[in-house]
């Protein structure tokens, strides 16, 4: 996987088995993104019992008002309180009842299986072209689905973040369908400009950074629906999205999403110093405002005003959240938009 993979033969049969894998991993992603979904839908009925319950054992400690019958009612503030206590608390942690979920579990499996077939179309071409597989958008997006999964599936053992299964799998299966319908590479030799060793340093660092903003993205999003539908909930009205009992505070959604981009920046950060580090080996100069530099360096200003306004300006709840996302549309424009349409010297990396 040197300078010198351009020289080495094309594995046509490898390339082939890894293209298959990559569809029946992202059908599998499919499947389990249904489950996600269902199980959310399921959980509707699971939380309405608990919810019954709740208010049978705790009728003494909710503030109540007399009304005919003797029968307590739940004021504004009391009914907030109630939503989301007994489900999940800010550390992830469930109740018994609502841990046992069957549809998270089956879906949980089929992401597993997924993550291992579509390890297996990442090496498999690998292998096929001698080289690291991220020697065009079509690999960057597959390799970088991949280490999404694989960072979930991992925290998974950690935390129990079936929750957040239906957004992080569903972006994967939307990556990988994005790479197969929309840019399909055959398996190649690079091009003599990406022939260095700092393919594999710079380029596989950006796959992990993006990977991280990818999740924490996923986070900054559902952060979102959890502080408007507290907000509702404060305000007396009914709860719209009853499975977000599942999800964990607002608070704790912000926090976890920061801690991401805190690491995510620094791999950035390190990306956009090594890519300076090979354009001037490549091109004799550290910078030209090439279209992709450009926005790289946007990237690095924007999510660096996130971690700053968040950290000293006191930028906490949406407004942090929007920033990211913000981030994270720059980071995907990079990808697309200035790939495609932007005439530069990184457009030798093809599509």
């Amino acid at each position: 996987m040197g300078t010198n993979s351009a020289l080495e033969p094309i594995n046509e049969t490898l390339g082939v088995y890894s293209q298959l894998f990559m569809l029946l991993s992202a059908m599998v992603y499919a499947v389990a993104f249904i489950f996600y979904a269902l199980d959310l839908v399921q959980s509707n009925k699971t939380i309405a019992e608990l919810d019954a319950a709740a208010l049978q054992s705790d009728q003494k400690s909710l503030v109540t008002a007399g009304v005919p019958g003797g029968k307590p009612r739940r004021t504004k503030n009391a009914r907030a309180d109630l939503m989301g206590e007994h489900v999940v608390n800010d550390k992830m942690t469930y109740t018994a009842s609502s841990a046992k979920r069957g549809m998270a579990r089956i879906a949980v499996v089929l992401t597993w299986l997924g993550v291992l077939m579509h390890g297996f179309a990442v090496v498999s071409r690998a292998l096929a072209a001698n080289r690291v597989p991220w020697g065009n958008m079509y690999e960057f997006l597959t390799t970088g689905a991949f280490v999404v999964a694989a960072v979930y599936v991992v925290a998974l053992l950690l935390k129990d973040l079936r929750f957040m299964g239906t957004f992080i799998i569903g972006l994967v299966t939307l990556m990988l369908c994005a790479a197969t319908i929309g840019f399909p590479t055959p398996v190649g030799h690079l091009v003599p400009a990406l022939q260095s060793p700092w393919i594999v340093i710079h380029v596989s660092i950006a796959v992990l950074a993006s990977a991280l903003f990818s999740i924490s993205f996923a986070m900054n999003v559902l952060q979102l629906l959890q502080h408007s539908r507290m907000n509702r909930l404060a305000e007396g009205k009914n709860d719209r999205l009853p499975f977000m009992r599942l999800v964990p505070g607002a608070g704790a959604l912000e926090n976890f999403a920061y801690r991401i981009n805190t690491i995510a920046f620094v791999m950035w950060t390190f990306t956009v110093m090594a890519g300076a580090i090979w354009a001037e080996a490549a091109w004799g100069r550290y910078w030209g405002w090439d279209p992709k530099e450009v926005w790289s360096f946007v990237i690095w200003v924007v999510y660096a005003g996130y971690l700053h306004a968040r950290a000293t300006g006191g930028w906490t709840g949406p407004r942090s959240a929007w920033l990211s996302i913000i981030g994270y549309g720059c980071v995907i424009f990079n990808f697309t938009v200035v790939n495609i349409y932007f005439n530069g010297l990184h457009s030798y990396a093809g599509i």
